[in-house]
């Protein structure tokens, strides 16, 4: 009785469509960068250079795209749209969110790079003819740009729209369901398949080369801190199967447990060894250069966006090299990061969500980068002579010699290889979650062995190509798929947008216009309306026989009150209206005319609906002579219509009596002009 309850327990949730293909291209690509790893190389050098300096601008303007659109949609009406049902609430506290986020985000890329790119944009050649002063200043101004709103942009991006399709429209969480409101239904087929294997290689290829570099710093530190004797590869695979091992434990725990612990742990330790480096270093120099970096950084925001190099050859090297490559880097990664904070971002409304994503990890980035970039280069210049300038061509050792020049520093070279330890731990355990998740098509009932086999996988191929010498061109393989994923990112804000109008127009739209004077007295006549949809002849029948007997008595009683009415009608046109001619105000018109209308497949296609043969139908629509929208009056009886026009008569006499309005309605457009 209790075998099939086991072997239940057990069954792979893989979908085959994605999980296959996906798992030759990325063991063939291995395999390749791990037998030829020189010549695999150099190939896609060539295409990333040939794309990096050729087709820059593509990047430029796409996360620029990015960065407005977010932008926009924070302080636009669709911001308290809700990522989910608008009764959601989220699921994490705000701190916890924010470290999981955070964790997923940057990771050991913040402690590798804390020191060492600030110091190389200090030193490098691009620069070499500006005085130390702008070197310093444009060292941490483009560092801010790299790591600030338009990376988190990239991310809030993706995390946004699968976010908002998974809980709002409750489709899977898949980056195929983020271009639904353009394939439709094609979203579950090959198109469909193709998306999701993008993103499955992509994730696996960032976070391979992302742990592959985090195993030789974290090698480097030990041997730093005479923990290991030397930078072995023996060390190395040891200290992957140590720390993959805790990242499997961590997955397999769950989001709410491992995961959430790890990263709430990590944000602690990290802000503790900030405070220790603010602390024991120049501290006053410090505070001072990070508000002239923040001023330095929104003063330059839209110089710094848009800034192609084009002008400064000397620049377009390093252009190449880091901003692009970075713009390429993050969107590599925005699959992968995107669905992780998708995944725990249920619940926060639009606003909440891109404030959070694109203002609180950017400003702690900027702090970060502040405190142990500047302290780098202000030791480089006052203390080290030179010395840290000289070792920016191995960035692996470089932050721990940088901390050799402070206080305590075998207990802070400690605290850095243990947050670095602990960024390995959560990128991996979180990109195992995002993997298992795009192979299974988001199956909440995967076993545990599906995310042990990613880990393992992992693990396995990062030290195949650490041995080889094979993460470069691996690295390099993920930058030139950005290119592609950037077009259809773009393709994710179309989507966005449309759907955004939809949902808002859906949730604001209140009882037609043609309810208001209903009574119960014609109910089952007006039912009968609603559940038949009508033809353009019905309507013409509708507008030719009611709506031209309502303006003929009301024509009769006007003249009776003095007033003369026109009653216009030309019925090969299909509408009709009223007209009461005025010679220093506009005109009053009160018509109606047939409108064309396209209804959904799902209307047409479900059996408890309306019966419909084609999804094409009219209706009877209200226009004005002051252009103002119109309204369905389909069920209106004569008698209503007769209402009807009174009520905007009325509403037109009112706004005439108004002085204020005396420039407005004084019009010479009743006049005709020689």
């Amino acid at each position: 009785m209790n075998a099939p309850k086991q072997v239940s327990r057990f069954k792979f949730t893989f979908d085959k469509g994605v999980t296959i293909p996906s798992l030759i291209f990325i063991i063939s690509v291995c395999l390749f960068s791990v037998l030829f790893p020189s010549t695999i190389n150099s190939v896609l050098n060539e295409v990333k250079n040939f794309i990096f300096v050729n087709l820059n601008w593509v990047y430029v303007w796409c996360v620029t795209i990015f960065v407005i659109f977010l932008v926009f949609l924070m302080f636009s009406k669709f911001g308290k749209i809700r990522l989910g049902s608008n009764d959601s609430r989220p699921e994490h506290s705000f701190f916890s969110w924010i470290s999981m986020l955070f964790a997923a985000g940057m990771g050991i890329g913040l402690m590798y790079f804390s020191v060492a790119e600030p110091m190389q944009h200090y030193s490098t050649d691009a620069f070499s003819e500006s005085h130390i002063i702008s070197r310093a200043k444009n060292a941490q101004l483009y560092t801010f740009f790299h790591w600030g709103i338009h990376a988190w942009a990239i991310y809030g991006l993706v995390g946004l729209c699968l976010a908002y399709f998974a809980y709002r429209y409750r489709l899977p969480l898949s980056l195929r369901s983020c271009l639904y409101p353009l394939l439709k239904d094609k979203i579950t087929g090959k198109w469909g398949d193709v998306i999701d294997i993008f993103a499955l290689c992509s994730t696996f290829f960032g976070i391979t080369t992302t742990l592959g570099f985090g195993v030789v710093q974290i090698n480097s530190g030990l041997e730093t801190l005479n923990i290991l004797p030397e930078t072995g590869f023996m060390y190395q695979v040891i200290i992957v199967v140590v720390l993959v091992s805790f990242a499997v434990i961590s997955a397999t725990s769950g989001v709410n447990k491992g995961v959430k612990i790890l990263s709430n742990i990590n944000v602690v330790v990290v802000i503790i060894l900030l405070l220790f480096v603010l602390t024991l270093g120049p501290t006053v120099y410090l505070i001072g250069s990070f508000t002239y970096g923040l001023g330095n950084y929104i003063n330059n925001f839209f110089d710094l966006t848009f800034n192609t190099h084009v002008y400064e050859e000397k620049t377009l090297p390093w252009f190449y090299n880091w901003t692009i490559l970075y713009w390429a880097w993050w969107i590599s990664w925005s699959p992968f990061v995107g669905l992780f904070i998708a995944k725990i971002s249920k619940g926060r409304s639009i606003r909440e969500f891109i404030a959070a994503v694109l203002i609180i990890p950017t400003l702690f980035n900027f702090i970060w980068m502040s405190v142990f970039g500047n302290s780098a280069i202000w030791i480089d210049f006052n203390v080290a002579n030179g010395a840290l300038s000289a070792l920016v061509s191995d960035p692996d050792a470089l932050m721990f010699r940088f901390l050799d020049y402070l206080p305590l520093s075998e207990i802070l070279s400690f605290i850095v290889l243990l947050v670095i330890m602990i960024f390995f731990v959560t990128s991996a355990d979180s990109g195992m979650l995002v993997m298992d998740s795009i192979s299974s098509k988001n199956s909440t009932k995967s076993p545990k062995i599906q995310t042990i086999f990613w880990g393992v996988l992992l693990a396995t191929l990062a030290l195949m190509l650490l041995k080889a010498g094979g993460l470069e061109a691996l690295q390099t393989m993920t930058l030139i798929t950005a290119l592609p994923f950037a077009i259809i990112m773009i393709l994710f804000v179309v989507s966005l947008m449309k759907a955004l109008v939809i949902d808002y127009s859906y949730y604001e739209k209140g009882l037609s216009v043609s309810t208001v004077p209903w009574s119960g007295e014609f109910w089952k006549q007006r039912l009968k309306k609603i559940v038949s949809y009508k033809t353009k002849e019905s309507v013409e029948e509708f507008i030719e026989g009611q709506v031209f007997t309502a303006f003929t008595e009301l024509k009769e009683e006007f003249a009776l009150n003095g007033i003369t009415a026109e009653i216009k009608h030309i019925p090969d046109s299909s509408h009709i209206n009223l007209e009461i001619h005025h010679d220093v105000v506009n005109n009053f018109v009160y018509g109606v005319m047939s409108q064309k209308r396209i209804v959904s497949e799902y209307m047409v296609n479900d059996d408890n609906l309306p019966n419909l043969e084609s999804n094409l139908t009219y209706f009877p629509k209200t226009y004005f002579g002051d252009s103002r929208e119109g309204y369905d009056v389909q069920y209106f009886t004569k008698n209503e219509l007769i209402s009807d026009v009174l009520k905007h008569y009325d509403r037109f006499l009112k706004i005439v009596a108004e002085e204020s309005n005396e420039m407005f309605i004084s019009s010479d457009g009743n006049f005709v002009k020689n």
